[in-house]
């Protein structure tokens, strides 16, 4: 709906009925710096009737068929795709992301999550086991939790958003999502979809608004006994501390400082490609990109050679420019952060080869105020340094050679995170066992973000607490109770 100078104003959506908010943010366009969009600012009084209206729906909800919740999942499913376009538009102006990857991975993989939900509902099994000297048959049964928190975060908002909400209904759970206040917009489109797609009232409830006000509400509210959440560590530590009075399930998907491994036997002319894609894709923007690239020395300053230069191809424009390769980061507060990181580098006596402060960004007029920041390539930085221990979360890599296999794994391992990494060699036995030493979640070898959502997705360490995929998600949103008949 329009609102204040006919900008786009936000309603919450709380038993089936958007309902408006006694007071609103403004949420920025990242290319312009501009308001463009009013957001609720919701809390306790919005949480307790989302808690009030998804209590009402799941004896209903949780009492229907797997099948029946499937065909549910794949209408709302058809109806997201056929409004890809729309979808993809709003995503790319709201995140400042560009119109090609909304297009292309965060539409897409949306529609894609609740096609896949809907199906491996169907296919879960139970177990059972007899002990006939004892005349007991023993079997285990699965049933939803019940009401589940779910809170998503600003680089990837409907992808990730539906990565939470259609594992949680496809279970029998009824969700309150919280997506972040900076990236509203497509949920709330989404919203305008359930009826249509036959999603009964108040098993699917969005609030909107900020953690400290809505998050920390729904958290620690004694009815909502399941929380997912992807986001950053500071955030996961207070989400832990508010809910751990009433024991709730966790699963938490944090940071990562993920390392890039290069030996000197790597098919460069695939993995330099691949490593400036993992390096800046989303403005560097997403938990699973490239922050530490270690080469072997033998290759180093052929590599780094060959980096730079595909570094400065990589087109920064507005998001609504096809050919663009990186759009704008999220927010300014975002955008500072990201430069005092170069800053630091600078300070530490570390070279800046490529973009922030060495390259010049060129933008039209109404875009010089957007928050833009070229793809920036750091050398002669120390393993100790902030800028390769802590999660910058933007287009920022740094590069720096190692010798041996065992010296370049104690490095890689050397952080508090463990979400992802990249192996890059032609040797298949030295893949098979840097891979299984590296304490990262998720090792991806001559390739980056190829995905099976069958298998778990998490990190070890601080990047986070649990996994996600079809068999980690439903095990998440379901409680197993074992049941006992002697006969």
């Amino acid at each position: 709906m329009a609102g204040r100078g006919g900008l786009l104003m936000l309603e919450n959506f709380i038993g089936g009925k958007f309902l408006p908010c006694s007071s609103y943010l403004d949420s920025y366009d990242p290319s312009t710096g501009e308001v463009y969009c009013h957001v609720p600012n919701s809390g306790k009084e919005e949480v307790e009737a989302a808690v009030e209206a998804a209590r009402a729906a799941f004896p209903g909800w949780s009492s229907r068929s797997p099948q029946e919740r499937s065909q549910v999942l794949q209408r709302l499913a058809d109806l997201l795709e056929q409004s890809l376009e729309e979808l993809a538009q709003a995503e790319s102006k709201d995140q400042g992301k560009t119109i090609t990857l909304a297009r292309t991975m965060d539409i897409p993989r949306a529609v894609h999550n609740f096609r896949f939900f809907a199906s491996s509902i169907l296919h879960h099994t139970s177990e059972c086991t007899q002990m006939d000297h004892l005349g007991c048959l023993h079997y285990t049964v699965r049933a939803p939790v019940g009401i589940a928190a779910l809170i998503s975060p600003w680089n990837l908002p409907l992808y990730l958003l539906t990565w939470k909400i259609a594992p949680a209904i496809a279970a029998g759970n009824t969700v309150i999502a919280k997506p972040s206040e900076l990236t509203s917009v497509t949920a709330w489109m989404m919203c305008r979809l359930l009826e249509k797609a036959g999603v009964p009232p108040g098993v699917v409830n969005i609030v909107f608004g900020t953690g400290p006000r809505v998050g920390e509400a729904l958290v620690s509210h004694p009815e909502v006994p399941l929380i997912s959440f992807t986001g950053s560590q500071p955030t996961a530590e207070r989400i832990m501390q508010l809910s751990a009075p009433h024991c709730k399930k966790l699963s938490l998907e944090l940071g990562g400082k993920n390392p890039a491994v290069i030996f000197e036997d790597a098919n460069l002319a695939e993995c330099i490609p691949t490593t400036v894609r993992s390096s800046f894709a989303n403005q560097g923007e997403i938990c699973l990109c490239t922050s530490r690239i270690f080469v072997q020395r033998s290759i180093y300053s052929e590599f780094l050679k060959r980096f730079v230069e595909a570094a400065r191809m990589w087109k920064v424009g507005i998001p609504s420019d096809p050919s663009a390769d990186m759009g704008a980061l999220i927010s300014k507060a975002h955008l500072e952060k990201v430069r005092s990181y170069i800053k630091k580098a600078r300070m530490e006596g570390a070279q800046i080869l490529c973009g922030e402060g060495v390259d010049k960004l060129n933008l039209p007029p109404r875009n010089q105020a957007g928050y833009f920041m070229l793809p920036t390539v750091i050398t002669d930085v120390k393993d100790e340094s902030c800028c390769m221990k802590e999660e910058i979360f933007g287009p920022v890599t740094c590069v720096v050679p190692f010798d041996s296999e065992e010296e370049v794994i104690q490095r890689a391992n050397n952080v508090k995170y463990g979400l992802a990494a990249t192996v890059w060699s032609g040797n298949v036995g030295r893949v098979h066992r840097v891979a299984k030493k590296l304490q990262s979640g998720l090792v991806w070898t001559n390739c980056w973000l190829i995905r099976e959502l069958n298998l778990p997705f998490g990190g070890m360490k601080s990047s986070g607490v649990g996994r996600e995929g079809a068999k980690d998600s439903y095990e998440f949103f379901t409680e197993v109770k074992t049941i006992t008949v002697k006969h």
